[in-house]
């Protein structure tokens, strides 16, 4: 705990000034996790709503099964929903889809319409290729093209990898878990978003979960060898995708960041100290975010809608500088 002890004042700082209702952060290296804390009502093995992490865990899902030959990125969406695209002329493909450049049009985090339904029924913002804009509706082309490609669910594929490396509470129906603050009163249709299981954000685990993740990706890095990922298909998802493409909001070009195949990669960050992390953060403020040049991973798991007054760069810094 002494070498993190920055990051974890932190936390427990922001829990105190109620900047954040609670959380867990933990910290890993290859070799394993250094530290994990909880702070305000919760429990360090808690379980919480992933959003947006989820995105990374689906990506990963898909880079195994290009690993295996079963895709490339390459690979159109219309293989695997034939009824996709009918109305373009362009062609969605895997990459695009990982990278926010599918240009699909989105639909509310809550639809009650049906996730694939959605992606079929949606129209297109722009062509595919041309721009970068964040998506959630691209995963469920992702998980639809791992289904075809494996027999596999996307949401069985991430508990089949993670369960090899220990990381059992990877779920879409968690017994229990910490509710969201503040969501009765959000924009957020809650038990419709659950209902959907969006597989760019309906994921629930612990933070031990990421964190042995986190510690696996490091070990690829470090040691050149297959974990969850060979170091081929770790290389390809940390490889930049949307340099030079024109950027919308959230995301646009001054923020410093490209995608590769659904990490966020924070490569030009102006508030970082170190540029080499790969991650992602979700909507009601979870983060995850591995160095594999500063061997170490991080994960915070907290959950408030429209969480604001809250800098990760702050975080990610401390947790850098603590090694």
């Amino acid at each position: 705990m002494t070498t993190f002890s920055a990051a974890f004042d932190w936390a427990e700082r922001h829990v105190a000034d109620g900047r954040l209702p609670h959380a867990v952060l933990g910290v890993a290296t290859a070799d394993g996790i250094q530290a994990l804390e909880a702070f305000g009502p919760v429990a360090a093995d808690a379980t919480y709503p992933l959003f947006s992490i989820t995105k990374t865990l689906t990506g990963i899902t898909a880079t195994r099964a290009i690993e295996r030959g079963l895709l490339t990125p390459n690979t159109p969406l219309a293989d695997a929903v034939p009824g996709f695209g009918r109305d373009r002329d362009d062609v969605v493909r895997l990459w695009h889809l990982g990278s926010h450049s599918s240009g699909i049009s989105e639909p509310p985090l809550d639809t009650a319409v049906p996730q694939r339904t959605e992606l079929t029924a949606r129209g297109r913002d722009f062509s595919a290729g041309s721009a970068s804009r964040y998506s959630t509706i691209a995963f469920e082309g992702i998980a639809a093209l791992i289904e075809h490609a494996t027999g596999e669910t996307w949401d069985a594929g991430i508990e089949s990898w993670a369960a090899s490396i220990g990381a059992t509470g990877f779920t879409l129906a968690p017994a229990a878990y910490v509710p969201v603050d503040g969501v009765a009163g959000s924009d957020l249709d809650w038990d419709r978003f659950v209902a959907a299981r969006p597989a760019g954000a309906g994921m629930f685990a612990r933070a031990e979960d990421l964190l042995r993740l986190g510690s696996d990706l490091l070990m690829t890095h470090r040691d050149d060898a297959p974990g969850v990922l060979t170091p081929a298909g770790l290389a390809f998802m940390r490889r930049p995708v949307t340099a030079g493409m024109p950027r919308m909001d959230p995301y646009p070009l001054e923020r410093g960041q490209d995608w590769g195949f659904t990490f966020n990669l924070r490569s030009r960050a102006p508030g970082l100290i170190a540029t080499d992390g790969f991650g992602h953060g979700g909507w009601a403020g979870t983060e995850f975010w591995v160095h594999p040049d500063h061997d170490v991973a991080w994960v915070l798991l907290t959950a408030r809608a429209g969480i604001t007054g809250v800098d990760a760069d702050q975080l990610d810094n401390a947790v850098v500088a603590g090694l």
